[in-house]
């Protein structure tokens, strides 16, 4: 079993957990949360600032004293843009499903006086990259250039059945800005259909970190270093929520020079 790769646990409540100390890094933290009408999920951020992202169904939801009433609605991942809220450092969060829910708490280590926002789906446009067998669409939810949060960054992202997404390869496990930043990332996997299936690697130039992954509906790939491609196969649409943070807020990557020939 590849040392990245955490399987939910259950399929109730608190599935997935990922803390820094468990994925043996500094910086991201990742749950996954599946409530019932009526249930509710809480906390306290303490030294942490979180996204919560409803991956699918819909709840109330507050932060700090701030009442944000019902979000989400989508029923899968798969059918349209993210809603999220946002929650600073030194705050607190809690959300009550109102249809069967699934959540996303994303975290990273807090700082800077920013304030709990809600951030609607359609915040920012959909972006297709890539050409060929190597297109995704990309819903951004955090980006660099929003300046609405200390450390965190978060995305979702679709890959068409059959293409290469995350690709061609590239890395950011270098504090050497302006040409790379450091970041750690973990990727929440969801296929469409869900008894489907997907790949993915995690490797350095001298290999000595590589292994390659088949992740199933619901797993989370941890990228503490390297490059780290996915390929999904026919038949079967992969979704992705990345999970990014380091010591800087910047998404600086460096591509593989073996493979940079495919974005001519």
């Amino acid at each position: 079993m590849s040392k990245l790769l955490v399987k939910p646990q259950g399929n109730h409540g608190l599935v997935t957990k990922v803390t820094p100390e468990t994925a043996g890094w500094t910086y991201v933290g990742f749950e996954l949360h599946k409530l019932k009408p009526g249930e509710t999920v809480s906390a306290e951020t303490g030294e942490r600032e979180v996204c919560l992202v409803w991956i699918s169904g819909s709840a109330k939801a507050k932060a700090g004293t701030e009442n944000f009433g019902t979000l989400g609605g989508r029923k899968s991942p798969f059918e349209g843009a993210p809603d999220a809220l946002y929650v600073p450092m030194g705050s607190n969060w809690s959300v009550t499903a109102e249809s069967d829910l699934e959540l996303a708490i994303c975290s990273a280590p807090g700082g800077g006086d920013y304030k709990a926002k809600r951030i609607a789906p359609g915040s920012h446009p959909q972006i297709t990259r890539g050409k060929g067998s190597n297109v995704r669409l990309v819903h951004n939810i955090m980006p660099e250039d929003d300046n609405s949060a200390h450390s965190l960054l978060v995305v979702e992202v679709i890959t068409p059945n059959g293409n290469t997404s995350s690709y061609p390869s590239h890395k950011h496990d270098q504090d050497d800005l302006p040409n790379e930043s450091f970041l750690e990332e973990t990727y929440y996997h969801r296929l469409n259909p869900p008894q489907g299936f997907a790949f993915q690697r995690v490797y350095t130039d001298d290999r000595s970190l590589d292994e390659a992954m088949a992740v199933e509906d619901g797993d989370v790939a941890l990228v503490p270093k390297g490059y780290h491609p996915c390929a999904t196969i026919h038949g079967y649409d992969l979704y992705y929520l990345n999970v990014m943070a380091g010591p800087k807020r910047v998404w600086k990557f460096h591509n593989q020079k073996e493979h940079e020939w495919l974005l001519a």
